[in-house]
């Protein structure tokens, strides 16, 4: 039965809008609550990164998180189409799918440096031989003997972090922490150059002789 005020108006509006008003404001307040949380904990897990190696209790504490994150959360359902994966399944499928993912960063990262490696033995290094006073060596490949040995740092400290550990074991963020400043400091200088590298080979290609080095020493690389 709706309740009338003294003035004889339907007061029932007002309460609901009021009391809907409440509810609204209780779920925001848990929703902060929950996000704080969430941001303390997440702030805690940037702020301690610690050493690339760690001790074998840190890896297994490590490895029960991952795969509690990786584990579904309940009542949820598989996709459309396919039978409900349980909890062991599904993180047996994760895991694998990021043991792939870092098996092809280590994969590509060795191939980039073979490539560096390969471009400065059988370009730079010949280049460099043939002491062209018009032709800048430096000035056309930069670096390259800098950048080649971060890859060959980074290279072997992935290696360290992934040869002969179970994959739940396999950390590398700590790698990319770890090196990080050499990366920036390294690559910076590289990309700096770079436009100024591209035109110089433009200016190369116009030279016939110079040209025809250039294709001297790729041709080494067939």
């Amino acid at each position: 039965m709706e309740t009338k005020d003294a003035t004889g108006k339907d007061s029932t509006g007002p309460k609901k809008k009021n009391l809907t008003f409440l509810k609204q404001r209780l779920y925001m307040l848990e929703r902060r609550k929950t996000d704080t949380i969430v941001e303390k904990n997440l702030s805690a897990d940037l702020n301690s990164s610690g050493t690339l190696r760690r001790s074998q209790s840190d890896r297994s504490e490590y490895s029960q998180k991952l795969q509690e994150k990786m584990a579904p959360q309940a009542g949820s359902s598989g996709p459309v189409g396919s039978p409900l994966e349980n909890e062991e399944q599904l993180s047996r499928r994760m895991m694998a799918k990021r043991q792939k993912i870092i098996a092809e960063m280590v994969q590509t990262e060795r191939d980039y440096c073979h490539d560096l490696d390969l471009c400065i033995r059988t370009v730079v290094e010949p280049l460099r031989r043939m002491q062209i006073a018009r032709f800048d060596v430096d000035g056309l490949f930069s670096n390259i003997e800098s950048v080649h040995q971060i890859s060959a740092k980074l290279l072997s400290l992935l290696e360290e972090a992934t040869t002969d550990m179970e994959p739940p074991m396999q950390v590398i963020g700590g790698v990319f922490l770890q090196i990080k400043d050499l990366l920036e400091d390294t690559y910076k200088i590289y990309c700096y150059h770079h436009d100024d590298a591209h035109i110089l080979l433009e200016s190369y290609e116009k030279d016939e002789e110079l040209k025809q080095c250039l294709r001297d020493c790729l041709q080494s690389l067939k």
